[in-house]
């Protein structure tokens, strides 16, 4: 799956045969994740919306993000990620929570470099991720690829989480039944 087009229909692909759901946290992709998921024809049985904070304090005040983290790391941070994923799976009663967080530029934030972005999926029972990434290029090229890189983990993610439910539901044995 080479671009965000293609993950993206994988996996609200995958979601749908699960029966599973998906919300989205924004903030430097500014709405382009789930620009990217709506895309996709029949998104609406899996995607239950989105969440753009932009701003620092929405994090917080939207999504649950705790105060005093984002006031000692300010926005760019993986825990930050992770509760914007978690946040937006509660606040929209998705079963799957995908977040980004970072700076696409032009100028540094918060002491990060542009291209310091972190990205992060939220599942049932504890499931998910963080990943920090260093992205090269413009502001538009970063976005872009935050968006490839948050759709890559959710993908990861479900595979994960299918491997171990399946393990799960044949002993334990680590063996996939056809």
């Amino acid at each position: 799956m080479n671009g965000p087009g293609s993950a993206a229909a994988g996996a609200l692909e995958l979601l749908a045969g699960r029966g599973q759901s998906l919300a989205v946290a924004e903030s430097l992709t500014g709405g382009l994740v789930a620009g990217a998921l709506t895309a996709v024809p029949g998104a609406s049985r899996v995607l239950r919306g989105s969440i753009t904070a932009y701003a620092t304090d929405l994090k917080q005040e939207l999504l649950g993000v705790d105060g005093a983290l984002l006031a000692a790391r300010g926005a760019v941070d993986g825990e930050v990620a992770r509760q914007m994923a978690g946040g937006v799976r509660r606040v929209l009663g998705a079963d799957w929570g995908i977040a980004t967080t970072g700076v696409a530029g032009p100028d540094p934030q918060d002491g990060h470099p542009v291209g310091t972005v972190f990205v992060a999926v939220r599942g049932p029972e504890g499931a998910g991720a963080v990943r920090r990434l260093a992205l090269a290029g413009d502001r538009d090229r970063i976005r872009e690829d935050t968006i490839r890189a948050v759709l890559a983990l959710l993908l990861s993610e479900l595979a994960e989480n299918k491997r171990a439910q399946d393990t799960e539901q044949h002993g334990g044995n680590g063996c996939l039944q056809p």
